[in-house]
């Protein structure tokens, strides 16, 4: 097949280079040019809102994965550690941690500026309450805490919208107090406008796993098709991004080509990637011609695949929704039944959960989550175990002993007719 049959082979993955290098150049410039930081989680993240009044935004975990894949998070742990961090502690909060009191330099190599405003958006994790707590000392800047209500049952329950919405009218004056800007309810109507098309992009890219082969690996390359819609959202770029990778997504099924040439087996991954042994990970699963056609994490933002959007008629509304809904709100009977259906409508032979050590929003109630997907369902299911940050707890032997046994079991029974 002839290069020149792939015209956007490639060209999304530049272009969101190329955004993603200015977000950190208008972080380090931020200051300078008078502009305002704030901090914010991803889970619930409520940057349209922010927007409105200019905001620059910072999401540590952002910047702790990249640590983690760039291989500089283990020493940054160690320097959060000789200060009184615990081992057990989360490893994105130490290496946050880490990162500051070595000089606050981004993974990227640009300084990231002191924030302005800690928002700290509680989504089902209780760490990080305590994260921002600690940022909040060592900055000494302002927290809010926009409190968000554990989604108890599968529909949004109105008092708990207006919850949400009541303390971002709060949050207004705040946000109008920092930045001496007032509150634009048309300017959040436009932004969120451009939310909601960049989420119809999304989700089609998503959706186009659905295929056989699969274009698109839902975990391993989602992880970096996603970064535009958690840091970029609301902005036209983020919008235009998706547009250019849905075209590359596109031409991949057209010449029926994927991540993974021979697909054999197709699995639903649930937790986060181990970020210091990412490419080691992958190739594991690889080995076995395994594409992930569904995960958790990727929807660790958003469940935009199951019809959220933000709304430019509704916006706050919207935004409320969209805080409710994230996937470390859900409890674990909702949690199960996701991974369930994403099984059966992506048409997928096992479930793989990567169990994160030091991240209990993610692990607690996974092994009762896998005896229900073998026992109740019938799905086969591997559930192993390493880090998200820490280097120390990817043992490369283990893993590779696990998934050989598992992924070898499933190609025999598959021989044999079982």
């Amino acid at each position: 097949m002839s290069d020149d049959k792939f015209k956007y082979q490639g060209a999304g993955r530049e272009y969101q280079k190329q955004l993603l290098t200015a977000w950190y150049e208008r972080l380090q410039s931020a200051k300078d040019d008078g502009r305002k930081i704030a901090y914010l989680f991803v889970p619930g993240n409520i940057a349209e809102f922010l927007r409105v009044f200019d905001f620059e935004l910072v999401f540590p975990e952002v910047n702790a994965l990249q640590c983690g894949v760039r291989k500089t998070s283990g020493d940054l742990i160690l320097k959060a550690e000789d200060v009184g961090y615990s081992p057990d502690v989360c490893g994105y909060v130490k290496n946050d941690i880490g990162m500051m009191l070595a000089g606050n330099i981004s993974p990227s190599g640009t300084q990231l500026p002191k924030p302005d405003l800690l928002l700290c958006t509680y989504c089902g994790c209780t760490t990080f309450i305590k994260w921002f707590e600690a940022l909040a000392h060592y900055y000494d800047v302002p927290l809010v805490m926009l409190d968000v209500p554990y989604l108890r049952s599968d529909a949004i329950e109105e008092d708990d919208r207006q919850y949400i919405v009541l303390q971002l009218k709060e949050l207004a004056v705040i946000c109008e107090k920092i930045t001496g800007k007032k509150y634009d309810h048309d300017k959040l109507v436009h932004i969120t406008r451009h939310s909601e098309e960049a989420e119809d992009l999304w989700v089609k890219i998503l959706h186009s796993a659905k295929h056989k082969p699969s274009p698109f690996d839902a975990y391993f390359e989602a992880v970096f098709f996603m970064a535009p819609i958690y840091v970029l959202r609301g902005l036209p770029e983020c919008t235009d991004y998706y547009r250019r990778a849905l075209l590359e997504v596109e031409e991949r099924i057209e010449h029926g080509i994927g991540p993974i040439p021979n697909e054999k087996f197709r699995v639903v991954m649930e937790g986060p990637p181990p970020w210091p042994y990412f490419r080691a990970f992958w190739e594991l699963l690889k080995k076995w011609d395994v594409c992930a056609v569904a995960s958790s994490y990727s929807k660790v933002g958003g469940f935009w695949d199951h019809g959220f959007r933000h709304d430019p008629t509704r916006p706050l509304e919207s935004i409320a929704d969209y805080c409710l809904t994230c996937y470390t709100n859900l409890n674990l009977p909702m949690r199960t039944d996701l991974l369930h259906s994403y099984a059966e409508e992506y048409s997928a032979d096992a479930i793989v959960i990567h169990s994160v050590k030091s991240c209990r929003s993610f692990s607690v109630g996974q092994a009762d989550m896998r005896e229900q997907f073998i026992r109740k369902w019938d799905i086969p299911t591997l559930l192993i175990e390493s880090d998200l940050a820490d280097p120390r707890y990817f043992q490369v032997a283990q893993l590779r002993n696990r998934i050989d046994a598992f992924f070898e079991s499933l190609e025999h029974k598959r021989l044999v007719g079982v």
